[in-house]
């Protein structure tokens, strides 16, 4: 099985910059949740297209910010994430964070999805919040 994190961009004029660094950060998450790395791919779009996608998959009418399609298969960590950079931003303002941590965190919820977490109620939207913050610690640190 190949093993890969990709990036696309549809949509959007944003781009992901330093993606070895970022692809690095990714697979920790995995490995760190005792996963292998399969092929991962982040699709970087606007709220038009993927308000798009949660109306036609999940058969929901309103914006959200990360969509994970999990393909993983045993512990390989597989999928496609979906992020609105539009919601990422709009976000960032509301929590009055950097654009990029609300950024990173996006990417590391998406792949804590694909890792087998859920949020679909208060705890479990609890304890993903503290690995998202966990992980966002461990890259605002690198980047220093």
């Amino acid at each position: 099985m190949r093993v890969s994190v990709n990036y696309f961009f549809e949509n959007t004029p944003f781009r992901i910059k330093k993606k070895t660094f970022v692809t690095s950060w990714v697979k920790s998450i995995i490995t760190y949740e005792k996963k292998r790395t399969g092929t991962i791919c982040f699709i970087f779009c606007d709220d038009s297209y993927l308000l798009d996608l949660n109306k036609t998959y999940l058969k929901r009418k309103n914006f959200t910010d990360v969509i994970a399609f999990d393909y993983s298969e045993g512990d390989r960590v597989s999928g496609d994430i979906y992020i609105s950079v539009e919601r990422v931003g709009e976000n960032a303002k509301k929590f009055k964070k950097p654009f990029i941590e609300e950024l990173f965190r996006m990417m590391a919820h998406g792949v804590l999805h694909l890792a087998g977490y859920t949020d679909s109620n208060k705890a479990e939207k609890l304890a993903v919040t503290d690995k998202e913050n966990i992980y966002l610690k461990n890259i605002c640190n690198l980047m220093k």
